[in-house]
């Protein structure tokens, strides 16, 4: 009987891995790390573009000047356009006027960084429905490409996109940006002021320097104490949307709590708390945190400071390991222990919502229930780094993996590049395409999660090599894009661009190189 149950379990998550690539999620998951408790003085955000549909390119837009009464049009769906400088697909909102200086950036489907180190992480949330303004101007992407164009730190991105909304309104749902200059990192929590109002509401709490912070398609802003502006910015109707609408009475004597008045629905998302609890436990075991509580603390202070290689590895979770492992149901006999059974290699944490009440899952909750911070529809993950003390074309420094962030690698795109790879400039969401880097990473993604546990050793190999390679490398990298700078910054972004595209040329081709193997090795062995 129970060798039936095991044989009737490694049926099913086989089709479980066929049916993920069926629905559409939304779900981003953004890290922040404030100057003090990185290891060595970096101000860091992140992104997992966790979507299906987003552009698999990026390129990089160069510094612009513009001649007086130029205008700047506000498109809808740029995340999507299949080709750099092809917007024919995009609808165009309105057109705003265009200041005259435009910073150049790193042009991912949410512009990540600009040659300023001002970067952005994102991850929607949603919030209240009935405020959404759909006539509006201006989407989160926008913003965040506009507030990249046009200022270097985030108080003036906050205060900028406040003056945006104020204006063109917010068109789109509940979004958090996670912004980081050279010295602050900042949680903006923002979405409409109702369907028929011009504006925004919105709130943002800085980081303190010792500390990080998480946000996981949840709105994790509670009390907000706008008397410390230090620490705290907020939209002028904040309070005044809340009170108008029933979500907080003033006569109550309760505290204002941003997240439970404008994202009541976020605080009962296991899918959101699970990943806060995760990210705490790995920086900050110390402190015991209650996986299953309701909120969390805003941001914690790491047990030890904070490297880059360690969120590389937090992106890569997915909770194996813990009472919440994705696969601890997935069994078949184990060939050394008669009568017993060992999980099967066939298991993978990457199965889709649906799946989750089959195998009954940690209760079986379905979207909104339960997920791991890795996850298979990932178009690309980004962690970047702001650093005060270096000129800015070398300071600046993203590192982007594509795909889901388990099975990647990821590259130094440093902020003073001019040019990436032509197989980065590609879109394969049309079809499968040799020419396009994304899908070398995810079909190698794509192939180990249908034998995880064997696969993964594969393409752990393969990865843990190029990034051993990349950080010891970086120090020579840097110190001699510095000597250059001091001669010319222009030599010094030539050296940096041709560093970049020579590593992201030679990993694209080693993933392609890897599905070709794992492909080869495990046909045939199943």
């Amino acid at each position: 009987m129970r060798r039936n149950r095991a044989a009737i379990l490694i049926t099913v998550s086989i089709l479980a891995g066929a049916l993920s690539l069926g629905g559409t999620v939304l779900a981003c998951t953004s890290i922040m790390v404030a100057r003090e408790a990185s290891v060595d003085g970096s101000v860091i955000t992140s992104h997992t573009c966790d979507s299906r549909k987003d552009r698999t390119w990026f390129n990089i837009v160069p510094y612009r000047k513009y001649g007086r009464g130029a205008v700047c049009n506000v498109y809808s769906g740029l995340r999507f356009i299949r080709d750099p400088g092809d917007v024919s697909s995009a609808a165009v909102l309105g057109a705003i006027p265009q200041v005259r200086e435009t910073n150049g950036y790193i042009n991912t489907a949410y512009p990540c960084m600009n040659d300023r180190q001002l970067a952005i992480g994102e991850s929607t949330f949603g919030g209240r429905e009935e405020l959404r303004n759909e006539d509006a101007m201006i989407a989160c992407e926008e913003l965040c490409r506009l507030a990249i164009e046009r200022t270097a730190t985030a108080r003036d991105a906050i205060r900028l996109m406040d003056e945006l909304t104020k204006r063109y309104g917010y068109n789109d749902g509940g979004e958090c940006l996670t912004i980081a200059d050279r010295s602050e990192v900042w949680h903006l929590e923002i979405m409409g002021c109702g369907k028929d109002r011009v504006g925004a509401v919105w709130a943002a709490r800085r980081v303190p320097d010792d500390h990080v912070g998480v946000t996981a398609n949840a709105s994790r802003i509670m009390e907000i104490d706008l008397d410390d502006q230090d620490m705290f910015m907020a939209s002028d109707n904040v309070l005044e949307v809340a009170v108008q609408n029933g979500w907080w009475d003033t006569a109550s004597g309760e505290p204002f709590r941003f997240c439970y008045a404008y994202d009541p629905e976020g605080r009962g998302s296991m899918a959101s708390r699970r990943r806060e609890w995760r990210v705490f436990d790995m920086l900050a075991p110390s402190l015991g945190l209650d996986p299953n509580a309701e909120n969390y603390p805003f941001s914690v202070k790491p047990d030890t400071l904070v490297t880059i290689a360690r969120l590389m590895e937090i992106f890569r979770d997915t909770f194996e390991d813990t009472d919440f492992d994705m696969t601890k149901n997935l069994l078949v006999p184990d060939p050394d222990n008669e009568g017993m059974f060992t999980k099967s290699s066939y298991a993978n944490p990457f199965m889709h919502y649906d799946m989750m009440p089959l195998f009954k899952i940690n209760g079986g909750w379905g979207w909104r229930g339960e997920r791991c911070i890795a996850r298979y529809y990932c178009t690309y993950v980004t962690i970047t780094q702001s650093r005060s003390w270096l000129p800015d074309p070398v300071g600046g420094l993203v590192w982007l993996g594509w795909d889901n962030p388990a099975m990647t690698v990821y590259a130094p795109i440093y902020c003073g590049i001019t040019d990436v790879p032509d197989s980065y400039k590609v879109c394969g969401r049309r079809s499968f395409r040799r020419d396009c880097a994304w899908w070398a990473f995810n079909r190698v993604a794509d192939l180990s999660a249908q034998k995880w546990g064997c696969m993964r050793a594969d393409v752990d190999s393969a990865r843990a090599a190029f990034e051993e390679e990349a950080f010891s490398s970086r120090q020579r990298v840097e110190e001699k894009a510095l000597a250059l700078h001091g001669k010319s910054p222009k030599r010094a972004r030539k050296y940096l661009t041709g560093y970049t595209m020579e590593f992201c040329g030679r990993i694209t081709e080693a993933y392609w190189d890897l599905g070709d193997h794992i492909f080869w090795k495990y046909t045939g062995k199943f």
